[in-house]
């Protein structure tokens, strides 16, 4: 179970880190970097650029550098790596400011900066692996860059951001960052410390988290809400997980909790369409994954929750009818007792075929490894992209950021994921909880109720089998608050998965949706009365 969580992030982690030239942005250095105080000092390097949004050119500056964190009596704990993009000739005070992350927990940044909305994107194949080095990076003309300045923030060890031992000149601990509640803290000390050092503490202030970064978005809005004063104009969610008992990947391992395979049912049903698996496929996928919604939360749930007092004709029929919906065998249903993880849909849908589908984004797929294998052998959407990531964002900061040197980047950290903490000590409470699937729910409401004025935004997509959209739909209705509080709160839906941004239409769209969040939660400063 804890590998499966692990993966929530993003692409395979710990993957070889291998340097090619590719094109950079135009950029010229401003500093220098100095090797000899790189790990135990803030230290930035500062260097220009430019990229082209909407056919307008935008001038940049870009500052690569370390944040050093420090405890209650000011030692040293680690050091936070970021690289934040600022609008030239922008006045700060009226200009946003989001500060972006993925997850894992023990994912770097990598991913929403070098794919999603940094201004340099690397390019690779939508749906279908992509080939060998050399990679090329171009220019993004669908970074975010033209709403709001961008802070990528690597989590600690991941990327550059390191913890500071003894060793290192401080006191940092695994247990200072690895979990739920010490990373929130973290990342709010660094907002924090980022707001006094660029003097942004007048900037309207956004979070950008995709995956585990979203349960870190849950848990970091309410530390700053209510621990630091700190009012965020908004949140964006991408590819949401607020609460882990409704991830598809092991629900199996807490039985008699059912929801989670109705909540999953919808993708397994989009994907078997989008592969052409079904028997009897509609022409489009709506309104008819409405239909599957609606059966899914009713006759099969209700079939689920009846246990072992289902009658043998009414599992066989609802084996029959989720056997038209997902495009699995009858007989393989029936013997899952009508429980499907997510592993096994991906290693079965296209079986006959010698092809297993992708996790991240079901629409992905590769040869299967084992086909005797009950489960997935692994990701082929991860697979796909992520040599191509791993090898430009090594080029593009040592190249163009001027950053790194020998020093290596982890585009993500196993170490951190086996270390982490998923008990999480809820609003109101003094003491951590213990869950099957950590719930951070409590969080986003708190914050969302502390905040009244708070947006939300939440994006999925509908082949992501690692965070399913109507779980995220789902969740979003459960938060414990006020009803009114809901119209804060307001979904896009996207035909791609986990990772939007791979898909360049659905990038697009991406971006013209949190820009126009960006700008309908900036607002005037009070006037005097």
């Amino acid at each position: 179970m804890r590998i499966r969580l692990l993966s929530l992030a993003l692409a395979a982690a710990l993957l070889p880190l291998v340097a090619v030239a590719a094109p950079s942005a135009s950029a010229k250095p401003v500093a220098a970097a100095q090797a000899d105080s790189y790990w135990r000092t803030a230290h930035t390097v500062t260097t220009e650029g430019g990229v082209t949004i909407g056919g307008r050119h935008i001038a940049y500056t870009a500052d690569t550098g370390t944040l050093i964190l420090h405890d209650k009596q000011g030692k040293p704990t680690g050091e936070m790596f970021y690289v934040a993009y600022f609008k030239r000739g922008a006045d700060p005070a009226r200009r946003p400011i989001a500060f972006l992350y993925n997850g894992g927990p023990g994912s770097s940044s990598v991913w929403l900066h070098m794919g999603g909305f940094g201004p340099v994107r690397v390019v690779t194949d939508s749906h279908t692996h992509t080939p060998p080095a050399p990679y090329s990076l171009v220019n993004n003309a669908d970074s975010l860059l033209d709403a709001s300045d961008l802070v990528f923030v690597d989590a600690m060890g991941t990327g550059f951001s390191r913890i500071l031992d003894k060793q290192q000149g401080g006191v940092g601990t695994p247990k200072m960052f690895y979990g739920v509640d010490p990373d929130g803290q973290a990342y709010a000390q660094f907002i924090s410390e980022f707001l006094s050092r660029y003097g942004r503490w007048n900037s309207p202030k956004y979070l950008i988290g995709e995956s585990y970064g979203t349960t870190r978005s849950a848990v970091l809005a309410n530390i700053l809400e209510q621990q630091d004063n700190i009012d965020l104009n908004g949140v964006v969610l991408l590819s949401t997980i607020l609460n882990f008992d409704t991830a598809i990947d092991t629900p199996n391992l807490n039985p008699g909790i059912n929801l989670t395979y109705a909540l999953g049912l919808p993708t397994y049903a989009a994907t078997a369409w989008y592969h052409k698996a079904l028997s009897h496929a509609p022409a489009t996928l709506h309104p008819w994954l409405d239909q599957v919604q609606s059966w899914a939360m009713g006759p099969y749930l209700q079939a689920l929750d009846q246990g072992s007092a289902l009658a043998p004709a009414q599992e066989q029929q609802i084996a029959a009818q989720m056997a038209q919906y997902t495009g699995l065998p009858e007989s393989y249903i029936v013997k899952a007792d009508l429980r499907v993880t997510g592993p096994e849909f991906e290693q079965t849908l296209l079986l006959p075929h010698g092809e297993t589908t992708g996790r991240l984004d079901a629409r992905f797929s590769g040869p299967t490894m084992d086909p005797l294998a009950e489960m997935a052998a692994y990701d082929p959407q991860s697979a796909a992209i992520s040599s191509a990531y791993t090898a430009a964002f090594n080029d593009y900061v040592r190249k163009t950021l001027k950053f790194g040197g020998d020093h290596t980047y982890r585009i993500g950290s196993n170490s951190v994921g086996n270390d982490w903490v998923f008990s999480h000590t809820l609003p109101g409470q003094t003491a951590p909880v213990a869950f099957v699937g950590t719930n951070v729910l409590p969080d986003l409401a708190a914050a969302m109720s502390y905040n009244p004025d708070l947006k939300v935004m939440v994006n999925a997509g509908y082949y992501d089998l690692a965070t399913p959209y109507y779980a995220a739909v789902y969740q979003m209705q459960q938060l414990p608050m006020q009803a009114r509080l809901q119209k804060n709160i307001e979904y896009r839906f996207y035909h791609t998965g986990h990772m939007i941004y791979v898909r360049p239409a659905d990038l697009a769209t991406l971006h013209a949706n949190i820009a126009a969040f960006i700008r309908a939660s900036d607002r005037e400063p009070v006037a005097a009365k």
